[in-house]
């Protein structure tokens, strides 16, 4: 039984709570505006009540003053797994970038694949990745750019690290694409379980190798020409020097998880800590994604 934390707010303040979210990039909360009742609140869905309470204070940690101070704890209440899982369904929808398709589950019998396309059928549950923020699409961009560089029987022997990889969205999209060393971790056991679910249901189960640790545990003694993290800005900083040295020469880091205003900061953070080279900044609307190319 999944568990619902709702906190009644100001409509008026909504799009205050709106930019508070988006920059603590917990995708598990949301606003819900009512238009007709003058109201609104903001809504997240949990495991348990434990997590549901973790997350609040979270969340609560990184408010504006303002939106803290005014703030009481949110209302917790069962949810049945079967009004999660229309909650959720309403809100992924199916998307491509080139050839590569990011398809709900429930939509594999119905969804028409060109010739020669690929696609990924997700159900992510309570993980996040579905690929509709933009924070997954920058990575996936990313991703494809570099799989179309090289040629399929060169796509072998590339190994591709996903660093926090919720759905597994990423590590899988790898692995469609050709990657055959591909590891993928979250600090997340329920998310693991979730990604090693959706591989299997990919048939790249065999592929994705997955563990559940967190980020220097998970990166010692492990290289990749590809590494993917996408994580707030202020773990990705904290991890810098583990996620350089994750980097084979000649191979990329690309970050994300990074609100636009971060992201100079985020890349001079790099810098200092031994990113030597090229460093190139993408944004889309609100998000950034950042990439260092490492020298040979």
């Amino acid at each position: 039984m999944l568990v619902e934390a709702r906190l009644e707010i100001d409509r008026a303040a909504a799009e205050a709570w709106s930019d508070a979210l988006a920059a603590h990039g917990d995708e598990r909360w949301s606003v819900y505006e009512d238009v007709d009742a003058q109201a609104a609140r903001v809504s997240g869905y949990f495991a348990d009540e434990s997590a549901a309470r973790a997350a609040w204070d979270a969340l609560a940690r990184s408010l504006p003053r303002a939106l803290r101070v005014a703030a009481s704890r949110p209302a917790l209440r069962p949810v049945a797994d079967e009004d999660w899982r229309e909650s959720y369904k309403a809100h992924f929808k199916a998307w491509r970038h080139g050839r590569l398709h990011w398809v709900p589950e429930w939509e594999r019998q119905t969804h028409r694949l060109p010739r020669g396309h690929v696609a990924v059928f997700l159900d992510p549950g309570m993980a996040f990745g579905t690929g509709n923020h933009e924070t997954t699409r920058l990575c996936v961009k990313q991703l494809v750019a570099f799989a179309e560089k090289l040629p399929p029987h060169r796509r072998r022997s590339v190994a591709v690290i996903d660093a926090g990889c919720g759905s597994g969205i990423l590590a899988i999209s790898a692995a469609k694409l050709g990657f055959s060393t591909v590891f993928a971790f979250d600090n997340d056991a329920e998310a693991v379980a979730i990604a090693r679910t959706n591989a299997r249901r990919n048939g790249v189960g065999s592929i994705m190798r997955t563990a559940t640790s967190d980020l220097a545990t998970a990166l010692k003694r492990r290289r990749a020409d590809l590494v993917l993290a996408n994580i707030q800005s202020n773990v990705l900083l904290s991890c810098a020097e583990d996620l350089i040295r994750a980097v084979k020469p000649g191979g990329r880091l690309m970050l994300s998880g990074i609100l636009t205003s971060e992201s100079a900061s985020v890349a001079e953070g790099f810098r200092a800590k031994g990113a030597a080279g090229k460093i190139r900044v993408e944004t889309m609307g609100e998000w950034a994604g950042v990439t260092w190319f490492a020298p040979r």
